[in-house]
């Protein structure tokens, strides 16, 4: 007789509501730029490139630097309402 196998699906369930993705600006002109970056070693660099990227001809008005306190807790809600209130844009990365 063969024994009896069970096996773990760690894929998991996930349930969230659909979001409709943030419509896209025609032009960065005078636009204020939030970099957040969330303390992982590669997502900093990878932003810092993005940062001397758009630094030149992009028409921004501001490219604005935050960093999360931990890569593995939520931005604290006082560094949000200061990104929402100081920018127009806002480009994050996990950099993994």
């Amino acid at each position: 007789m063969i024994p009896t196998q069970h096996f773990y699906d760690p894929r998991g369930v996930v349930e969230a509501d659909a979001l409709a993705a943030a419509v896209r600006v025609r032009s960065l002109e005078g636009m204020r730029l939030a970099i957040l970056d969330n303390t992982k070693w590669n997502a900093g660099k990878l932003l810092r490139n993005i940062q001397e990227g758009l630094s030149s001809d992009t028409g921004l008005s501001a490219i604005n630097y935050y960093r999360k306190h931990s890569f593995s807790m939520n931005a604290a809600p006082e560094l949000l309402d200061e990104i929402a209130a100081n920018n127009d844009l806002v480009v994050t990365a996990i950099g993994d």
